[in-house]
């Protein structure tokens, strides 16, 4: 059995009236759309209530799934202690999600729970859906599944949703999604994390995304534009929009406020029919593969070099030598040199030397593209699979030099070093997401552990940068 519904909610502690006291006035809007979906769902008698929420416990690289019999929360830290809950977790089918995450080679699981208790972007849901039990006089006779988000790529975020929806039909459970999610948080001055351009284009393309059900459409937010916007919930929608992969969508547009500089939407997405037009993350993942094989045609000989050194050593287990067809300055010029890898527009690995230390720039190339693809402590070693969706850029630096001060960075045009003593800290120029001088010293300093205060050096650096 498919997904019976799914909704896309906010999760604003004052909509609640004991934590509001008069404020939720100003989301009345929101607060209605949020009584309907609560009703329609109450009439559909669910057996399970699947919620991802961006604030229930989240990491790196895992996606956890709330383990355990149940769990209990308040709004105790929102001064409103009486407002609580209790919810039996649906045992049988976290089992199974985890069972169907493991058949994709997705890193899901009960593991790794600091905090048992429930968050308020699960909370703020089901306390609008208790209340419409409660006036329908139907017993509370649901169970749930709290599931987190991570910084994996969107597309790890639509593979679980789809682990998710093989799950619901192996147990034949009667469930509904919730994808719990504020949308920007830098839609006003006047907001809590004030205004961003970004703010406001974020809301009004995720709106219009949503309320077509376009959502192949999720993968083309880019990840530095949606960081700027401060969104919330853009992971959680797209773990929605895997569990209803296959399946045709009836979208309905229920609400959009921003009268407190945060974003609140609220959509109904009704599955109807198998689709087989609507397959969004294999269509995705072949354009991609497309274009990336396209662009391959075009690369010079330096990304050529770190591609092919990439490949045979995930495939392979060894480096290569230089191969007879490296330019001549590759095989006698020496410089620095940093390996860049993305995979789907999100960085995957990046290292580089400062200075040559290998006889030549091919060298260099080699032991650093090895080192970006297996030895960069953000993130696990690239695997086999993932090859093909890997776009490379190689930089060659010139010779740092000494600088007075900021004022003689651009941060388009030069990269900075930052040292305090043997602590040093690198940013290359030209950066997605790095728009200010201010913002390149200050990451530096935080890659080579050197404190706001502590005095610095600064040298600035030039790349040729080759994609």
């Amino acid at each position: 059995m498919p997904i019976l519904s799914a909704y896309m909610v906010p999760h604003p502690p004052m909509i609640i009236p004991e934590v509001g006291k008069g404020s939720e006035a100003q989301i009345e809007e929101t607060t209605r759309a949020y009584r309907r979906i609560a009703q329609e769902i109450a009439a559909q008698r669910p057996q399970t209530i699947i919620i991802s929420s961006p604030h229930s416990i989240m990491y790196a690289d895992y996606f956890h799934i709330s383990p355990g019999r149940g769990a209990k929360g308040s709004f105790a830290a929102f001064r409103a202690r009486s407002v609580s809950f209790t919810e039996t977790y649906d045992t049988e089918l976290v089992r199974a999600i985890c069972e169907q995450a493991g058949k994709r080679d997705l890193p899901a699981g009960t593991l790794g729970e600091r905090d048992a208790s429930l968050d308020h972007g699960t909370m703020v849901p089901l306390y609008f859906l208790e209340e419409a039990y409660r006036l329908a006089g139907i017993p509370k006779d649901y169970q749930i599944v709290r599931i987190g988000l991570s910084g994996l790529p969107l597309t790890r975020h639509y593979e679980l949703g789809m682990a998710i929806q093989e799950a619901v039909r192996q147990t034949g459970r009667r469930a509904v999604y919730i994808a719990s999610g504020d949308l920007s948080h830098k839609l006003q001055n006047y907001g809590p994390y004030g205004y961003a351009p970004e703010g406001p284009e974020y809301d009004e393309r995720i709106m219009d995304v949503c309320g077509r059900a376009a959502f192949s459409e999720l993968f083309s937010f880019d990840e530095t534009f949606c960081d700027k916007a401060a969104e919330c919930g853009h992971r959680s929608f797209v773990i929605m929009a895997g569990a209803l992969d296959g399946i045709s969508v009836r979208a309905e547009k229920l609400s959009h406020q921003d009268v407190t500089g945060v974003g609140y939407g609220i959509c109904i997405f009704r599955p109807g029919q198998e689709d087989e037009s609507r397959h969004f993350l294999t269509q995705y993942l072949q354009e991609q593969e497309q274009a990336l094989a396209a662009r391959r045609g075009q690369e010079d000989a330096l990304v050529r070099l770190a591609r092919q050194t990439v490949e045979h050593y995930v495939r392979e287990g060894s480096s290569i030598t230089a191969p007879d067809w490296v330019t001549e300055e590759m095989k006698t010029g020496r410089a620095g040199v940093f390996v860049s890898l993305h995979e789907h527009g999100r960085l995957r690995g990046c290292i580089g030397t400062i200075q040559p230390v290998r006889s030549c720039i091919a060298d260099e190339i080699i032991h650093n593209a090895v080192s970006a693809a297996t030895e960069d402590p953000r993130f696990d070693p690239v695997r086999p699979e993932e090859l093909k969706y890997l776009d490379i850029s190689v930089d060659v630096l010139t010779k740092p030099e000494k600088i007075n001060g900021p004022e003689d960075l651009d941060v388009k045009r030069y990269g900075v070093i930052v040292s305090c003593g043997r602590r040093r800290g690198l940013l290359l120029p030209d950066l997605d997401g790095v728009d200010t001088v201010e913002e390149q010293i200050a990451i530096a300093r935080r890659k080579g552990g050197i404190s706001e205060r502590e005095p610095v050096v600064l040298e600035r650096f030039e790349v040729i940068r080759h994609h």
